[in-house]
């Protein structure tokens, strides 16, 4: 890292870190100079992420517990990453699950549960990081994780289509309400992020499994059958998806309130 990296001595939290496209995410953040908080729900999956970042980028990473659903831990984790590194500059939000049901056969309860992350979740975030860029007065950059099911939903994942719809609604309204102080709200859209380096994608661990049944293959046939939907032929991976969020808060362009997709070229999910 040279003392010119855009994002020297900046501060980032990212929540729903210990996964594919979080690792992708603090890595690159991390190469690019800022110092990052990565949250996660508490336990030994977020305590081994945070000490692996820390083996590559020694004394800039912090893990911060926080479930994003819960009001009260949510304005302490970000108390914490104020007062434990001094200020905050980045917010981006990977927070999320997913559910495989038709709608005829899904369970309120179920449903009410990605509301509670993918929604209540990103509402609590966004207003809290709101308050803290409005009151520490130097601006910021939040950049929403969205997905191509926004744009083009898929039958089957209607719970989570709908959610991340309504997260990535709030990211656009963060935008206009937030943009006189100096804070821009941008989202991102990714399709089919499996793993990046050894961590395993957390969305896909719960819903891979019927998507292989549902199309009758097996792994390594549906990461193909991914890659090959698309119009580039690319395997989408964590540190693509990085590198549209490091576009964002790198401020090459006076932007707030976009989408960036990460899918290799869908026409069906091209945000209209």
């Amino acid at each position: 890292m040279s003392a010119s990296a855009p994002l020297q001595d900046k501060v980032a939290l990212v929540t729903g870190a210990a996964g594919a496209i979080g690792y992708g995410v603090c890595q690159v953040l991390l190469e690019n100079g800022c110092r990052v908080a990565a949250s996660d729900l508490a336990g030994a999956r977020l305590d081994g992420f945070v000490a692996d970042l820390n083996a590559a980028a020694p004394g800039r990473v912090a893990g911060v517990a926080m479930d994003v659903t819960e009001p009260v831990a949510v304005r302490e984790a970000f108390a914490r990453v104020l007062r434990e590194m001094g200020r905050l500059d980045i917010v981006v939000h990977n927070a999320g699950i997913a559910l495989v049901s038709k709608l005829v056969d899904l369970d309120l309860e179920a449903f009410r549960k990605l509301e509670r992350v993918n929604v209540d979740g990103t509402l609590l975030v966004l207003a809290e990081a709101g308050r803290v860029m409005a009151r520490e007065g130097h601006g910021g950059d939040i950049v929403i994780m969205s997905t191509k099911n926004v744009p083009s939903p898929s039958a089957g994942f209607g719970a989570y289509s709908a959610t991340k719809a309504a997260c990535h609604q709030l990211g656009r309204i963060a935008s206009l309400e937030f943009a006189p102080h100096d804070i821009r709200v941008n989202m991102v859209a990714p399709d089919a992020v499996f793993a990046e380096g050894k961590y395993r994608s957390g969305l896909w661990e719960e819903v891979g499994a019927d998507r292989m049944k549902a199309r009758g293959l097996d792994e390594k046939g549906l990461h193909e059958y991914y890659r090959s939907r698309n119009l580039l032929k690319a395997a989408v991976t964590g540190r693509h998806v990085a590198n549209a969020v490091l576009y964002f808060v790198t401020r090459q362009s006076p932007t707030t309130g976009a989408t960036i997709p990460v899918d290799g070229g869908l026409p069906d999910a091209t945000p209209r």
